[in-house]
């Protein structure tokens, strides 16, 4: 779906005409952005809800967009330049790993494009860009290293953060009513399946075997190829997960390590024994030499890095590159009529290169720096 846009708004293809298609929003080192592109990335955004927008929020939205797409393309250009582009090869597997996470069949995927008004050639220009500064990216922040020093440093500015809490360490083994569809070997199909079942493994459990063992042949949750084990649980998550409050507190009570429960029933019609396997009951400090300590703050620290040089990336490249943003220009020129941007009535999906790949209609700027937590937070498990 497109919108209408007057001449004024941005400057016009060739043609001299209003069309959308040959409107310019923008160029880049002299490459055009077209309007049509920017008004079908607010269409994946809006699930094509941009007609119903107020004039104010599709000129608020266009320009967000068209900075994204601008950042994209003064990134693709950068990597371009470093001969960093992806092969055919790499663009197939990335479409087609895409595919696969969205669970999506060619029947499903051909009507997704279908739908949004998209070709495979754009699907393959929007991966070829993303894969691209996906590369530039990497290369930027390659080097990044992190001192044993700083490691320490921030250990040492911030021990509040590394605190084991009161908790317990649990294994478990299901039994589920519902049909797995051949997802579990051992799968009970009713709730009297289920119930007779869990009754079968608790008395297995006490004449001696193994609760890993019976676990990973027995148990209807993925927990099975880890033997049933859950890991650290406090109260809180606990209940949360539904684990009934009598049980909970025999975990922290009379139950010793090594001790299963007898089978419960839970709020979402499964059965589950748990095992106590070890058990906090005050609240420990963590050191720089307890278990994953060490490697949580560099990777945090490293991660942040990344997210810092991936900024500085952006923002290096936009200064050294020529942008024009005839759409901004327009706005200040106008500005009773924000250029004379006016929604119109759907006018089919407008073509363009910068498309959404198959699991999302993501901003375009997304990929424009690394995925990287805002600050240094390691786990405080």
């Amino acid at each position: 779906m497109a919108f209408v846009a007057l001449s004024a708004a941005c400057k016009d293809g060739a043609s001299g005409s209003g069309n959308p298609d040959s409107a310019v929003a923008a160029t880049v080192n002299g490459q055009n952005i077209m309007l049509s592109e920017v008004d079908r990335v607010i269409s994946q955004q809006t699930n094509n809800q941009q007609g119903k927008m107020m004039p104010l929020e599709l000129a608020t939205a266009r320009l967000q967009v068209l900075d994204g797409l601008i950042q994209q393309e003064v990134l693709f250009q950068r990597a371009d330049k470093d001969k960093l582009l992806p092969t055919d090869e790499e663009i197939t597997q990335a479409i087609n790993t895409q595919k696969q996470q969205a669970n999506l069949t060619e029947e499903e995927y051909q009507k997704m494009l279908k739908e949004s008004g998209q070709t495979e050639q754009q699907i393959k220009e929007t991966a070829r860009k993303q894969l691209a500064i996906q590369k530039l990216v990497e290369k930027t922040v390659s080097g990044v290293t992190v001192k044993d020093s700083e490691v320490e440093a921030f250990f040492n500015s911030n021990k509040e953060r590394f605190v084991s809490p009161r908790g317990v360490a649990i294994s478990a083994i299901f039994t589920d009513p519902r049909d797995s569809a051949g997802r579990y070997q051992d799968d009970a199909k009713s709730e009297l399946d289920a119930k007779a079942k869990i009754d079968g493994i608790y008395q297995q459990l006490r004449t001696g075997a193994d609760f890993a063992d019976v676990a990973r042949r027995r148990s209807e949750d993925d927990t099975l190829v880890r033997g049933g084990d859950m890991g650290f649980w406090d109260e809180a998550r606990l209940k949360q997960a539904g684990i009934p409050q009598e049980l909970v507190a025999a975990l922290f009570g009379p139950m010793q390590p090594g001790q299963s429960t007898p089978p419960t029933l839970l709020g979402d019609g499964r059965y589950v024994i748990l095992k106590l396997t070890d058990r906090r009951l005050q609240a420990e400090p963590r050191t720089l030499e307890s278990p994953g300590v060490r490697d949580d703050i560099k990777k945090a620290l490293v991660d942040e890095r990344k997210r810092i040089l991936g900024e500085a990336l952006r923002v290096v490249a936009v200064n050294e590159a020529k942008v024009e943003n005839f759409l901004a220009q327009s706005m200040i020129k106008d500005p009773s009529t924000l250029g004379g941007l006016q929604p119109a009535t759907p006018a089919g999906a407008a073509t363009a290169t910068a498309t959404a790949t198959p699991a999302a209609a993501a901003s375009p700027a997304a990929s424009a720096t690394p995925a990287a937590a805002s600050s240094p937070s390691p786990s405080t498990k």
